[in-house]
């Protein structure tokens, strides 16, 4: 089975030495990913404005494996303070709500910047077909 890594360009994934993204086969995993942007800067003031640039991010990278919306099988969301959960679950249905992927939200005490509210993974398998 063939194996594909993707980088965002992301100087910490060549430091540390890994994949914002792997495809295997037919499944595709996506790296906690939050909404800092190419310049270093942090997307958005609001969790839900985080979430939806990751999720955006997200929709780009999947395209690049071939993979869309509908092939996403799981989402795992680590937020800084759950009160921040309604405001990321909305961002998450306007991406997912007719997919229902599995969907887990943990708080988690902190990420990287003080700024960054929300992180994201993500599972998709390629051709799984909702019945």
């Amino acid at each position: 089975m063939q194996r594909i890594n993707y980088s965002s360009g992301a100087p910490l994934e060549e430091i540390a030495g890994y994949s914002r993204m792997v495809k295997v086969g037919n499944r595709v995993c996506i790296g906690g990913t939050t909404a800092v942007q190419p310049d270093g800067t942090v997307a958005g003031d609001t969790p839900q404005a985080q979430a939806t640039y990751i999720f955006t991010k997200f929709v780009d990278l999947l395209s690049q494996a071939g993979a869309t919306t509908s092939d996403v099988i799981k989402v795992k969301a680590y937020v800084t303070d759950m009160a921040y959960a309604k405001d990321v679950a909305a961002a998450y249905s306007e991406f997912f709500k007719a997919v229902r992927p599995l969907f887990t939200m943990v708080e988690t005490p902190k990420l990287n910047r003080p700024t960054q509210f929300v992180e994201i993974e993500l599972e998709a398998v390629i051709g799984c077909e909702l019945i």
